[in-house]
């Protein structure tokens, strides 16, 4: 059988982007979405998903580019001048793996994150981390030391088959691919071994801010079988923050395109959130 997740990255970090969760949701295939706990609209996207109760939501760990749950004075190695994460993921990352006193502050910041979606009542059906820093290993143990507190089932891990790419349009992978697909499988590997459910594949890396409606489309016609996870950007416009270039618009547009349901169902595909596939 073919499952489906289809989630939308970056809920909460602008009232743009709640709104097209909760239409792409409504009237679109949207089945999930990852809660940024700190966003500047957080509180507005946890009130959407109580009204949606359809609607999966997890927790989008945000480690880089965004700002903290903790006080900015209990996390100083985390963040830079303005109270923001840093930015250089090289050299936040090589601290958080050398450095005891910034594991420590990282530790202590997701066990924040989770706490606070805890607070919204929310049932978690997932966790994910902005910009896959899970992968870095540190951020990934201490995921998995969290999920057993926090009761975690689930997790992504960006492993894209380029096959399905290839068949699709004309694709030729980069070397990040080549980079991160080792560290992916161990990453993959340690969540089954920790109990934590990951997708067989992913799909919303190479073509990230960009899953245009033929593409989308082309995804459904060539779903893999097990689980997949298609992730995406929508928003009904830029909003501060947002990533430059990104298709907001045209991600949207894709989520709600009224051909995608029939097709599902001439495939056989069944779609919903990590929780739905549980067993």
């Amino acid at each position: 059988m073919k499952r489906l997740i289809v989630t939308a990255d970056d809920f909460g970090a602008a009232i743009a982007v709640n709104e097209a969760v909760e239409r792409a949701h409504r009237d679109g295939i949207l089945s999930a979405a990852s809660l940024m706990v700190a966003g500047n609209a957080a509180g507005d996207a946890v009130t959407r998903a109580r009204n949606l109760p359809s609607l999966r939501v997890g927790l989008h760990l945000v480690l880089v580019e965004g700002r903290p749950v903790l006080p900015v004075a209990a996390v100083p190695d985390l963040v830079d001048a303005s109270g923001h994460f840093r930015t250089d993921m090289a050299r936040a990352g090589a601290a958080m793996f050398f450095l005891p006193k910034v594991r420590r502050q990282l530790a202590a910041e997701i066990e924040a994150q989770f706490a606070a979606f805890d607070a919204t009542g929310l049932r978690l059906d997932h966790v994910n981390a902005h910009k896959h820093f899970h992968l870095h290993p540190t951020i990934a143990g201490a995921i998995v030391k969290a999920a057993r507190r926090h009761r975690v089932k689930a997790a992504r891990v960006p492993l894209e088959p380029q096959d399905v790419l290839g068949r699709i349009e004309n694709h030729k992978a980069s070397g990040v691919v080549a980079l991160t697909a080792p560290f992916a499988r161990m990453l993959r590997a340690r969540f089954r071994r920790a109990g934590i459910a990951a997708p067989d594949s992913v799909f919303g890396l190479a073509w990230s801010g960009a899953m245009t409606k033929e593409r989308l489309k082309g995804l459904l016609q060539q779903l893999p079988g097990g689980l997949t996870e298609i992730y995406m950007h929508p928003a009904t416009g830029p909003y501060p923050g947002s990533a430059p270039g990104y298709q907001y618009e045209a991600e949207l547009a894709a989520l709600t395109d009224p051909s995608l349901p029939g097709l599902l169902a001439a495939q056989g595909v069944r779609i919903g959130g990590f929780t739905d596939f549980s067993s």
